[in-house]
């Protein structure tokens, strides 16, 4: 059997809160042996970034959180529409407040975004996803995507929401899936 991935377009199902477009996204994250050869090699942390259609620098996965998800359905469901993978939500990193320069609209005049992010441990990378034609993915070290991220608040989501979780948990199974 054959499921056919589409992105979901339009705004018609948006959720705003006080002014805020509402929109859910992810850092996903995998491990890859340093040695391709051995499993006891040391692990590598890398994290997946996507290019951009409107502009340079790369972004994570990202976008509207509509009425009939939550935030973390939002947050995988965009992972597999613009980056083509899927995984598990490890954790919730905080929000991120933003300005939208391409998204504003009646219920945000001013483009107020906020962002709900989480941490994506990757499990499979899709063959074709829907935006496949319009963005590539990238595996970066983190500090290959600090240097990488075309916006702030990603950086910071990485840095002090990703980075400070990775950090205080890498020794537990929180981190890595069965």
């Amino acid at each position: 059997m054959c499921d056919t991935l589409v992105a979901r377009t339009g705004r018609h199902q948006q959720r705003y809160d006080s002014g805020f477009r509402l929109v859910a996204g992810c850092i996903p994250y995998r491990y890859r042996n340093s040695d391709a050869r051995s499993e006891d090699s040391e692990k590598i942390l890398e994290v997946l970034m996507i290019n951009s259609p409107s502009g340079p620098g790369l972004l994570f996965p990202k976008g509207g959180w509509e009425n009939d998800e939550t935030d973390q359905q939002a947050a995988i469901r965009e992972a597999i529409e613009e980056a083509g993978v899927r995984g598990k939500i490890m954790k919730f990193l905080g929000y991120y407040q933003f300005k939208s320069k391409t998204h504003q609209d009646e219920c945000s005049p001013e483009g107020l975004c906020k962002a709900a992010v989480f941490a994506m441990l990757v499990e499979e990378e899709l063959e074709s996803w829907p935006e496949q034609n319009t963005r590539s993915r990238k595996w970066l070290t983190v500090s290959e995507a600090a240097d990488s991220c075309r916006h702030p608040w990603m950086r910071d989501a990485l840095i002090g929401g990703f980075c400070k979780w990775h950090d205080e948990n890498m020794l537990t199974q929180e981190i890595v899936a069965d």
